[in-house]
């Protein structure tokens, strides 16, 4: 993550194919930290199970004190399917490159 001044916001790159079509590997993205998530945002996230991994994908429900997420792509998608309520980091907004726009 770039730190981009004292903003809570920060430049994320996509890496791999759990969130395709809505965003692809290398795609950049901006995250607020701590934004209060909301069923069908895309969510940085870490799990206890998997405390040093990082991941990118869509809050379902609040669950167990933390959120049932998963990736868009359910064939090539690691998520709370298998490691149950993963921890919201942080809330996707935008995709910078390589296509600009909201992320939905």
């Amino acid at each position: 993550m770039v730190v981009l001044g004292r903003w809570p916001w920060r430049r994320l790159l996509v890496r791999g194919p759990s969130m395709v079509p809505t965003l692809r590997d290398r795609d950049v993205v901006l995250l607020r930290l701590r934004a209060r998530p909301r069923a069908g945002a895309v969510v940085l996230v870490r799990w206890e199970r998997r405390p040093g991994q990082l991941s990118v994908k869509r809050a379902v429900r609040a669950e167990g004190g933390g959120w049932h997420v998963e990736g868009d792509n359910a064939f090539g998608s690691t998520d709370s399917r298998e490691l149950g309520p993963a921890e919201v980091l942080g809330v996707v907004g935008w995709r910078l490159w390589p296509r600009p726009g909201r992320i939905r």
